[in-house]
């Protein structure tokens, strides 16, 4: 089973990167370093800019970013004094890489205007300046911080292995069968998604925990039978896998749930308030005591 992961590609737009001029939060390093810089933003203050690039994927973790950004600077009584703005491939408010879900666009609108948010939709990112964010329109968005998202490709190991497609991704099959080989499976960022839309900036879907553990689950139960001399069976397609996610929003937050990862649907709901801002912490002890002690058996 391939469950490698993802690398960050920075190659999106000059200034991204470790050494570059904006900071991102996709791994534990970027993160220590988003910190550090934010550390020395509220010591020095400026405009901060949050978004995430062309061919992105984790824009729940952009909106999580920007409102937790939000609510620190209130606390650090700096709202109104430092410009907060959105920068995004996403064609609206609330798209997340899986074409939104029934007032998503009027419920993020919302959150922005409360907080005094700017937002730039439909935004690609030319280069990352030492002080501005310039945009394929030729519009400069200046900060003193910024941290963007951006996209995701296949480890090396997967690209160099001839099973993946330009991006480093593995094509499979509802069974999470690689399209080529019985015996190959791949799960998570490593699974190659195909998405039924185009979308004027390239955005990316979003492979997160819920859906990666899904699809682990199925090909778990289709190894099993072909160990067992059975022909494996169990198929859960990527579109077909629930939303389910729940966004920290720094005192507040928005859970979301839909009955299909991806468009058509039938149902699809966002439930705001502070209660999922507790949820997020809640699982975030829980998981931590879990893996501390090694109950990997408990879900």
């Amino acid at each position: 089973m391939i469950a490698t992961g993802y690398r960050n590609n920075f190659d999106v737009a000059p200034g991204l990167g470790p050494d570059g001029n904006a900071v991102t939060i996709t791994t534990m390093e970027d993160a220590i370093r988003a910190g550090d810089r934010w550390r020395a933003l509220l010591a020095d203050p400026g405009d901060v800019v949050v978004g995430a690039t062309q061919g992105a994927s984790c824009f729940g973790a952009a909106y999580e970013f920007l409102f937790n950004a939000a609510y620190q600077l209130k606390r650090a009584k700096l709202k109104g004094k430092v410009k907060l703005t959105y920068v995004t491939a996403e064609p609206f408010l609330g798209h997340f890489g899986i074409g939104g879900l029934p007032h998503g666009e009027a419920l993020l609108g919302m959150f922005l205007r409360k907080e005094g948010i700017e937002a730039i939709t439909d935004a690609s990112v030319e280069y990352v300046d030492s002080d501005a964010i310039r945009l394929r329109t030729g519009q400069d968005v200046p900060f003193r911080y910024a941290m963007l998202v951006p996209p995701f490709v296949g480890q090396d190991v997967v690209a160099k292995s001839g099973l993946a497609d330009d991006k480093g991704y593995v094509p499979v099959r509802p069974t999470y069968q690689t399209v080529e080989h019985d015996e190959i499976y791949a799960v998570g960022i490593a699974a190659a998604v195909t998405v039924p839309w185009q979308t004027p900036t390239p955005v990316g879907v979003p492979k997160t925990g819920f859906p990666t553990e899904t699809m682990a689950h199925v090909a778990a139960r289709n190894i099993a039978a072909q160990i067992r001399g059975e022909t494996p069976v169990d198929e859960k397609p990527f579109a077909d896998i629930k939303a389910v996610c729940v966004m920290d929003a720094g005192n507040n937050g928005v859970i979301i749930l839909a009955d299909k990862m991806l468009p058509p649907r039938k149902h699809g709901l966002l439930i705001p308030g502070p209660q999922a801002h507790l949820m997020k912490l809640g699982f975030e002890k829980y998981f931590l005591w879990k893996a501390r002690n090694g109950y990997v058996m408990l879900p």
